[in-house]
């Protein structure tokens, strides 16, 4: 059994069996059908209906559905049961799958203008009707803008936390086991980079070069690379002092075998669940550069040129902001619920802070 393992089992499972939780009471149960009936209520198309209206029935109806689902769930399978992660997860999923399959699956023109003419010009949400999610003032289909847009942001974002987990944790796990001149050094890099403005550096280095998923993978790298060294070096001070790596050491083995077989299993668990977390700012951050118009360009849709495109007609068509908006931040909201979760397993003395 790992260490991290040990620590869970450890430190973390008596204050979880300590704690005292009380189901939801199950009168709430039904609530789902009726959250569900609001929803469609919300999302179909009435003559007289306003926006507002419909924007008020969706929400009472998610409040509503969420009540009753979580009710059913406590009591199936215990007040433990945390619903909104499950839910989380579930939708990470779905968005994922989404993203995967988009090109394949049979939606309407969503990304070049001269395939949509004849489409309609900014219509409202309907689930039943050809474009679910509407359309925008170029009559593309957002529903499949926001699936193209969430396959362009986790590209982006997955593989900028991937560059800034291995290169960020290597330099930090280095930094830590070897201490002294090197350690010295790295912190004051990592230091200087966190110091930077982000939004400021981001924004210069898209003037510079030419801006694409994978170019701007490596300029939000530079995003994680100094909290990936923080983290992966806090961790390696922690573990370096444990029995199990000094039993390694009195036993002769080299520095190479302790920092890959007794130190990297132990600090990649707590890495990887801040890797939800990271994920979730870098979602964000993109969106951040397309909506000012430093990012990814039409035709290529994103979450943020979506936004951006829909601010003219925001007043009479609200839905062509909120579509992009809502997935976008419920996308951020999963990421930040599940990230939260596995630091709870993975980093239990993080999670009680």
């Amino acid at each position: 059994m790992s260490e991290a393992a040990f620590g869970t089992i450890a430190q973390g499972e008596p204050e979880i069996r300590g704690r005292v939780s009380v189901p939801r009471p199950i009168w709430q149960a039904p609530l789902l059908p009726i959250g569900i009936a609001l929803i469609f209520l919300g999302t179909m198309v009435f003559n007289g209906m306003t926006a507002e209206i419909r924007v008020l029935l969706v929400l009472a109806g998610i409040a509503a559905g969420y009540l009753g689902l979580d009710a059913i769930c406590q009591r199936r399978w215990g007040a433990a049961f945390d619903t909104s992660a499950w839910l989380s997860g579930v939708w990470l999923v779905m968005i994922g799958l989404g993203a995967i399959t988009v090109q394949w699956l049979p939606l309407p023109e969503s990304k070049l203008v001269k395939n949509s003419f004849g489409e309609g010009l900014r219509l409202r949400p309907d689930l039943f009707s050809r474009h679910p999610l509407g359309t925008n003032s170029q009559e593309l289909d957002l529903l499949g803008g926001v699936m193209w847009g969430a396959r362009t942001s986790l590209i982006i974002s997955l593989g900028a936390v991937a560059i800034g987990l291995l290169i960020g944790g290597v330099i930090g796990i280095t930094a830590g086991y070897f201490r002294g001149t090197l350690d010295s050094g790295v912190g004051i890099l990592a230091d200087s980079m966190l110091a930077f403005p982000p939004l400021i550096l981001l924004v210069a280095m898209a003037t510079v070069f030419e801006q694409n998923q994978w170019t701007m993978a490596l300029e939000l790298s530079l995003l994680g690379i100094p909290t990936y060294i923080r983290l992966s070096r806090a961790n390696t001070l922690t573990f370096a002092q444990r029995e199990f790596v000094l039993a390694a050491k009195a036993m002769g083995s080299g520095d190479r075998r302790v920092i890959f077989r007794e130190l990297l299993p132990n600090v990649a668990l707590p890495l990887l669940s801040y890797a939800f977390l990271v994920t979730a700012v870098l979602i964000v951050a993109e969106a951040s550069l397309s909506f000012l118009g430093v990012g990814i360009q039409p035709p290529e849709p994103t979450w943020g040129n979506m936004i951006e495109a829909g601010q003219e007609n925001y007043q009479d068509h609200p839905h062509l902001v909120f579509v992009p908006g809502i997935v976008m931040f419920m996308t951020v909201f999963a990421l930040n619920r599940v990230g939260d979760k596995a630091r709870e397993r993975w980093d239990p003395r993080e999670a009680q802070i």
